[in-house]
Formats: structure tokens, sequence, C-alpha cells
């Protein structure tokens, strides 16, 4: 049964010794612990083995949980930095337990590791859901670390509980017994822990592609809706989580039948060299630090005006090491649709900044293209968006956003008047954006740099492959394959993880030098690992095929 994903508490637990034994079942701080831990240990009692219950949490060092979970009352009201610390720190002691004289000790909550248990499982839910909770104020998932039974707040659940709960993950990820997906938390899917290594060992020598995904928000439109099928419980396709590693899953098993949703970072976690490269791991550690995602306005609204972070502020200030410089890669869009991207050359930011003001505390319709520059939204260009350069996607468009991975700092100047989910007008962090706005990206510069053409990189028969985007600022670059023929377009990975992306055409077959293949369809994104080497792509039906490429270009 090791090597099956099973379903339900009592499959799971049907190889657990019946002997004195301690079981710790650990995991991130949004998740139903009670639940969890009290279904296993009815699946325990219902075969006949006795079971005691220690909530790890109950072992926390109160004084250390206000220190370092709970935001200060002056705390910024945006953004925090990211937490440092390790789940050790929220104990004075090491919470090794007691073996029991008989039966399972079942030792649960974020940091049940640490209680050096004879048995450990991790159980996970995906991080979707803990967002959705947080935003909904749907507890008991919305609890954050250090706090559990109180409402969940969005700040503490990006910047401490993921990154404090993400490294701890990470830190026994070798060792885990058994992998516990509970999106539905009566008949969890569960794989043993080593079943889970050697899949992600001979991931990590192949394309992979993770589970994509849709979120609604007040400006997402419908183009993934109605072209891909999606339907999110909020009604409209804003965001799509192609490949947002923090964020991302690989799903295991067999289709049609039970699978098991694995954190896409373990890729990088237990195979950093093989998966990203050994240049890219040794800039990075194990951090994938490219991500592409969908903006859906068709049918729906601006994104809000906004930037993000240079890179020194975003070390002092947030405590990231690199910064997030983006791309708009525009996949599709309507008639009229624009971009707005770089300063115009008369705008007066002290000018600017009092309206912005006016717009944020009186709710005075900012006009915005009296400061920023708008451009012509066509499919196939691609639009080039340094740390602290305003842009956003006006409505119509399908975006293809290729951006360095730090996501969670969006400095906004003006949202255009919206509400949030709750009814209140949307928070605007413009003294962040402010501060780091890059006053030099105005006018024609905007235009020479920004607002690239495409330049044949090399070429083979029917097919070649362009530079799209790229500045020397920037640690990757962004290239195009346009395949018109029927022969495949060659590539290596040269020891650098690629993305790939069908932006036009029915699709291809990415095939290694290995013998690997793996179908690639319109919209959607593969990652290649360092290791493939040569590979190439096969095109699909008989129109030309496009396909986006990025990879990290400078270590």
């Amino acid at each position: 049964m090791g090597g099956t994903v099973v379903t339900g508490w009592a499959a799971a637990a049907a190889d657990l010794p019946t002997a004195s034994t301690v079981l710790a079942l650990d995991g991130p701080a949004a998740l139903d612990w009670e639940e969890a831990a009290g279904s296993l240990a009815a699946a325990l009692r219902a075969r006949g083995t006795e079971v005691t219950l220690c909530d790890v949490r109950g072992l926390w060092s109160t004084a250390a949980v206000e220190r370092l979970c709970v935001p200060a009352a002056d705390a910024d009201p945006f953004f925090l930095p990211l937490a440092e610390f390790s789940m050790s720190d929220l104990f004075e002691t090491p919470p090794v337990q007691q073996r029991p004289r008989a039966g399972v000790l079942l030792v649960f909550g974020p940091g049940a590791a640490l209680a050096e248990p004879d048995l450990l499982w991790w159980a996970d839910l995906p991080k979707r859901y803990a967002e959705e909770a947080v935003t909904r104020r749907e507890l008991p998932l919305g609890a954050n670390l250090g706090r559990p039974g109180t409402p969940g707040e969005l700040r503490s659940l990006f910047y401490t509980d993921w990154p404090v709960g993400d490294r701890h993950r990470d830190a026994f990820a070798h060792r885990v017994d058994r992998w516990v997906d509970l999106q539905d938390p009566q008949g969890p899917a569960s794989l043993d822990g080593a079943a889970v290594r050697a899949t992600l060992a001979v991931l990590a020598t192949g394309p992979v592609r993770t589970r994509p995904f849709f979120n609604s928000t007040p400006w997402g439109g419908q183009w993934a809706s109605r072209e891909l099928g999606f339907e999110p419980r909020g009604g409209n396709t804003a965001l799509g989580y192609e490949l947002i590693a923090p964020e991302a899953g690989i799903l295991v098993g067999q289709d049609g039948a039970a699978q098991v949703e694995i954190p896409f970072q373990l890729l990088c976690e237990l195979h950093p060299e093989e998966f990203l490269g050994p240049d890219v791991h040794r800039r990075f550690g194990t951090s994938f630090p490219i991500r592409f995602d969908y903006l859906d306005t068709v049918g729906g609204g601006n994104l809000s005006l906004h930037l993000h972070p240079r890179e020194q502020y975003m070390r002092e200030t947030f405590g990231w090491p690199y910064t997030q410089h983006e791309t708009y890669y525009v996949t599709a869009s309507e008639p009229g649709a624009q971009v707005y991207l770089g300063l115009r050359d008369s705008t007066d930011v002290d000018v600017m900044r009092k309206e912005v003001e006016a717009a944020a505390a009186d709710g005075l319709p900012l006009r915005v293209e009296d400061h920023v520059m708008r451009h012509p939204s066509e499919a196939g260009q691609l639009f080039m968006i340094p740390a602290g350069t305003p842009h956003s996607s006006g409505e119509g468009n399908l975006v293809l956003e290729i951006s360095a991975t730090p996501y969670l700092y969006s400095l906004r100047f003006y949202d255009w008047l919206r509400k949030g989910t709750s009814g209140a007008p949307r928070p605007l962090s413009y003294a962040h954006g402010f501060a780091n706005l890059d006053t030099s990206r105005r006018g024609d510069d905007v235009l020479k740099d920004l607002v690239q053409q495409p330049r044949t990189l090399r070429e083979g028969l029917g097919w070649r492959e362009e530079i799209v985007g790229a500045l020397p600022d920037m640690f990757y670059a962004v290239h195009r394959f346009v395949i018109e023929g029927q022969q495949a377009a060659e590539d290596d990975t040269a020891g650098r993880f690629h993305i790939l992306n069908v932006s036009a055409g029915d699709g291809v077959v990415v095939e290694t030098a290995g013998g690997l293949r793996h179908d690639l369809a319109f919209a959607e994104t593969l990652t290649v690992p360092a290791s493939v080497g040569p590979y190439r792509l096969h095109p699909v039906g008989s129109r030309p095929v496009h396909v986006v490429k990025s990879l990290v270009t400078q270590v």
C-alpha cells in the first residue's frame, strides 16, 4: 500500500503499529486541527488502539507567541516584514513527549515534529484554501500561527504563518512518513512519505506541470471562465495561478482516482541542483525565482495602479532578498484595450501625490492618464515592468504575468474607487508606493526600454527563437518560440530551468533527450528542470504555435 494513494483516515492508519508509539501530525496553522486529530484518533480507536491526544499548541510559550506572532498595535496595516523565527522558537523547551505505556500518543499541531516522534505525518491543505478562509472569515480555518481560534488576518497568514511554516515543513520533508491531503477532511487522500520522495526524485528529471487555479477579485474578468471552463466561487477568473511556487501544487496519483497534492516547493528543497540548476541554486537557494500567472480583465475592470518595491527597500523594509521585477505578456485583448506603464514626461510627482491622497481620503476619482502613460495592448506584445515602475493592466486583457516570485508586496496608488468583499474601500499602500517610485521611467525612455520589439536569437527549419524582453537590471529574460512549420524546435536547458507557456496555436509536445514526452496545450505552463538538457518542441495542429519561455539569465 505504501506507493498507492489511499482515501480515508482508516486506510491511512491501517499500517500504524499497535504497540506503544508517539505519532506526530504536523502541518500549517490554518487547519482545523481539532477535526483532523479527532478523526485520526477515531479511526485508531475503531481498530481497537488506545489513543491519547496532545495538542502541541498548548505547549507554546505565551510570551514567545506575543513577541513573535502578534503584530504590534502600531504595525504597518498593509504589510509585515517576513518572519525570520523558526517553529522551535515558540517553545520554551522542546515539546518532547514521554512514550505511552500502550497505544498511540498523537501529538498534533504546528511544531509536532519537534516532539521527537516515532512516526511523523504531515497534514496539509493547499494555501488557496487558507487564503480564502481568512478572506471570508470562515473559522476555524482562519486561525493564524500563535492564535488558534481567533479571526484570521491576511498579514499574519502571508508574512508570518507561511514563511515560518514552509521552512519548518522543508526541514522535515526528508523524514515525513505519510503525507495527508486534507482538501476533503472526512476522506483525506494520503501517500507514504517514501513514495512522495521517490516521486519527487523522478519529477526533478522531467517536465512538470503544476495544478492550475483561478481565484476571484473585484476587478476579475471572464476569459478563463469562458475559454477554459473554470468556475470560481467568486464568479470571475481574475488571477490564474499557473506557477506561483510558494502556493503551487503537483497532483500525484492516477487520473480518475484518488490524488494527493504535493507542494511544488519540495522539488526545489529536495532536488535544488537538478531542478533549479547549480548556478541558480547558488544565487537563490531553494527559492524558485520566476512565476507565471494570468491576469484576466476581459469583461472585468482595470487592475489597481501599483508598483513593487525596489531591491534595497524590499530587503531592508520587508526582509526579502530579491525584488519583484515583472513583465506583462498579452495573450489576448479586446479592441481598444490598454496597459498603463511608466510616468508621462509631464508628470509632476507632487501633484500626483496630492491627487492620490485625495482619492484615498475623499473618494475623488484620479485621472490616471494624467500621470501614467497608456499603451495599446495587442496579443503578443510584452511590457517590461522593473521594480518601482507604476503600472496596471486595463480592462479587456488576458495578461500572462511573468515576474520574479516575491508576490506579496503590491504597493497600490489607486484602485478606481472599488470596494472589497467586505464593502469597504480596498486598502491603498500609496505611502510605500511613493517611497519606491522610479521617476526616471517616463516618456520616451519607457517606449524605448520597456516596450521592446522581438529580435531573433536563433532559428531552424520552420521555427525561430526570439528575445521579446530583457533588461540589464532584471535577472531573467522572456523569449518566444515561433513555430510555423511541422518541424520541431530545439532547445537545451544548459544547466538552468526553463518555464514554457503556449501563448498561441493548438499546443506542442515537449520531448526530452531521454524520451520523456509531455503534451502542452494553449494557455498551459510547464517547467523544464535544469537536469533535462536537450529537448524539442513538436507543434500540434496546422496553425503556427507560439511558446513563451522564461529563464534566469543573470546569476
